[in-house]
């Protein structure tokens, strides 16, 4: 049976009246408790967790407001399964927190809090959350979200960090107990050279000292042959091939080997999109970073903010790209209607196509543009001390020169769409004697003073020339609050490595320690601190208004001006007291 209690539910009693103090409970209302009590608990999406129970039959579950915000306190305060639920059960501010009775029977099991955390995992409720919470947090802290700052941050998830030769060794025994299991009289047929280099445990695969990097690089030739042969003989296994061992074998080695006239030959670069750990296939590589994951934030950033908060967290693997996450992160923003203005963001962030993806939704990317190229200028051309198309008058439409830096208008100019470049040819007696002649990009060539250029160099150029004023400079200083940000996710949070592992899990975790961040940016704010104290003044009022309204229906006024029991009650008649007998 579905075990519901409303948080907006008043008690007609305060189970923390006697034993909190009045500086006790001060203290707790203005931390992060106070918040989650009286504004994220009802937030809570016990509509689809208790989708899972019968409302008639069965044992009762546990409070499902209380349960669903357990998960996410233990996330973002990082608690392992046992501190979670020795909070659940002795913790006052926990309690306080979560609504619950601070007098005991709060009684919780390991399999309990596992089964509620595969249910938020399942229904993805994470995001759900994250979602409900952070638009809460928004309108209640008055948070202006005009302007924001993106970056992303590396996370690790708790899996082993393996080299390539054990991470194949690793694979390799591992489906060799399969095979010893499923198909006992295959493994006896093996080579006995090949089932004792995977006899030894897994920690203890390879793991000799002193040797070179030609006695590593024969070591890893070896198992690679292996996986091969391995794969030949039980490809057509029915008893093993479909098994997770095989699959994995199988997908490994194509990975990380290849294989040219029967010859295993192991790649020298197989790139970041490869399995980094067979316990952790989801996990990619980022060549700067390493194996794991990664997260895209966008942060608030407008001055007038008293707090500043994470209104949108994209998880990916780590091989993605920042600049192929742009669109994905002002997808989830338009979807929240929490679109900026202006988005800061640093260089791999700023390509030509993201400004013009933006600028479509009404969001100026403010980010440097990469260095220089050939696409840019010229090569005998210097950056900063020459002209460019952007000194040039473009009309914008037509993307044709209407003059040049010198106000000379040209002998034509055709953009022609095939190619996207527009041809300008400029009078030749007005370029000679031109002022400009040693700086301009114009070129002499067969005759002609003409210049190519494409929308995308006059975009560039445009934003090259923005950058080097100290307004931008100025204004995109911001930026780097995000970097504080990062920090304080992986100490406050436990944002920097994960206690799970598997893409469902690790970015269930990913939202959860963003929630709790915001939540805990909020108890920081002035206005939010003022909602919690009118709330829980709230409580208290409809509590004496109650029990007025109780007495107002039981007891009344007699003819001698004392109150008197209404009639059901006049019938009562007390016991006499019992005398100390010395």
């Amino acid at each position: 049976m579905i075990n519901i209690k409303d948080p907006q539910q008043r008690l007609l009693f305060d189970p923390f009246a006697d034993i909190l103090s009045d500086t006790n409970r001060k203290a707790l209302l203005e931390s992060w408790p106070g918040v989650f009590r009286h504004v994220i608990l009802q937030l809570m999406p016990v509509d689809i967790v208790s989708q899972h129970f019968s409302r008639r039959f069965g044992r009762p579950t546990k409070e499902l407001y209380s349960m669903a915000g357990l998960i996410l306190i233990a996330e973002f305060n990082d608690w392992t399964w046992e501190q979670a639920i020795t909070a659940y059960r002795f913790h006052l501010d926990i309690q306080y927190a979560l609504n619950l009775p601070p007098y005991g029977g709060n009684e919780i099991s390991r399999a309990t809090y596992f089964r509620y955390m595969k249910l938020f995992i399942d229904d993805d409720l994470a995001a759900e959350i994250m979602y409900d919470v952070t638009r809460q947090l928004v309108k209640d802290c008055d948070i202006k979200v005009r302007e924001q700052r993106l970056d992303s941050t590396h996370i690790f998830s708790d899996m082993a960090s393996f080299g390539r030769t054990r991470m194949m060794g690793v694979t390799v025994k591992r489906f060799l107990v399969q095979v010893k299991r499923l198909a006992s009289e295959a493994y006896e047929a093996l080579d006995d050279d090949l089932r004792g280099r995977y006899s030894p445990g897994e920690n203890k695969l390879f793991g000799g000292k002193g040797k070179n990097e030609e006695h590593r690089r024969l070591q890893r030739q070896q198992v690679a042959d292996d996986m091969y042969q391995l794969i030949r003989l039980f490809c057509d296994d029915g008893r093993l091939n479909n098994t997770k061992a095989y699959k994995m074998l199988e997908t490994i080695f194509y990975q990380q080997c290849k294989v040219e006239e029967e010859k295993v030959v192991v790649k020298k670069k197989t790139g970041g999109n490869v399995i980094q750990n067979p316990s952790e296939p989801d996990a990619s590589y980022d060549g700067h970073k390493g194996r794991g994951y990664q997260a895209q934030l966008s942060e608030t950033c407008a001055p007038e903010n008293e707090v500043q908060m994470i209104v949108s967290t994209l998880p990916q693997t780590a091989v993605e790209s920042d600049t192929a996450a742009l669109p994905e992160v002002l997808d989830d923003l338009e979807e929240q209607d929490l679109l900026p203005e202006s988005m800061l963001a640093d260089t791999l962030y700023g390509s030509d196509e993201n400004v013009c993806e933006a600028q479509k939704r009404g969001v100026e990317i403010v980010s440097p543009t990469k260095e220089y190229n050939e696409e840019v200028l010229p090569e005998d051309q210097k950056p900063y001390d020459s002209l460019t198309i952007d000194d040039f008058v473009v009309d914008e439409e037509t993307e044709e020169v209407v003059t040049c830096p010198a106000g000379v208008e040209p002998k034509c100019s055709t953009y022609n769409p095939l190619d996207g470049k527009t041809t300008t040819i400029m009078p030749q007696d007005a370029c000679m004697s031109c002022e400009f002649s040693g700086e301009c990009p114009m070129r002499k060539s067969r005759g002609q003073y003409r210049m190519e250029h494409t929308p995308r160099q006059r975009r560039l150029a445009a934003r090259r020339r923005e950058e080097n004023t100290s307004v931008f400079r100025e204004r995109y200083q911001r930026r780097a609050g995000i970097e504080g940000t990062n920090s304080g996710l992986k100490r406050r949070v436990g944002l920097a490595r994960l206690r799970v592992r598997g893409k469902a899990h690790v970015f269930s975790a990913i939202r959860n320690k963003v929630t709790g961040w915001n939540i805990r940016r909020a108890a920081a704010c002035t206005k939010m601190r003022k909602i919690v104290a009118q709330k829980a003044k709230t409580a208290v009022l409809a509590v004496i208004l109650a029990l007025q309204d109780w007495l107002s229906v039981h007891l009344r006024p007699s003819e001698s001006g004392l109150l008197a029991f209404d009639r059901k009650f006049q019938d009562y008649t007390p016991q006499p007291a019992l005398r100390m007998v010395a």
